[in-house]
């Protein structure tokens, strides 16, 4: 069994800044992809950022490209979201979630398998 745990949520002011962590225990897995989905009051969840098994394969939506990074310390098995310049369209609650199957930085819901239960994050205006 994969626990998938999500910290680093809170309330932050619009222009402020955060960052989620999030750690992975259970099993190890050699090279698996990681990334960051956010679900808002009443709409899906959709995606924010992936990283690879290397930092340098990344991907971002485009709402959230250029004021966030995702990062990871493969050997702490944890991923970091840091969120600069937040925006109230950002609150949401904030997944993280494994995809054991690829090393590469996907983007669908549905290429990853183990998630967490989501941390909050809400941005005043």
């Amino acid at each position: 069994q994969v626990q998938v745990v999500e910290s680093g949520g809170g309330l932050v002011q619009a222009g402020g800044s955060l960052r989620l962590s999030c750690a992975t225990s259970g099993r190890t897995f050699s090279h698996y992809g990681m990334g960051w989905f956010r679900q808002a009051p009443g709409k899906e969840r959709e995606f924010v950022a992936a990283i690879g098994w290397s930092d340098g394969y990344t991907r971002y939506a485009d709402s959230v490209k250029g004021r966030f990074t995702i990062s990871r310390d493969n050997a702490k098995n944890t991923v970091y979201l840091q969120m600069n310049s937040l925006k109230p369209e950002d609150t949401a609650v904030y997944y993280c979630a494994v995809d054991s199957r690829s090393e590469l930085p996907r983007s669908s819901l549905g290429a990853y398998d183990y998630w967490g239960q989501g941390t909050q994050v809400t941005v005043s205006s």
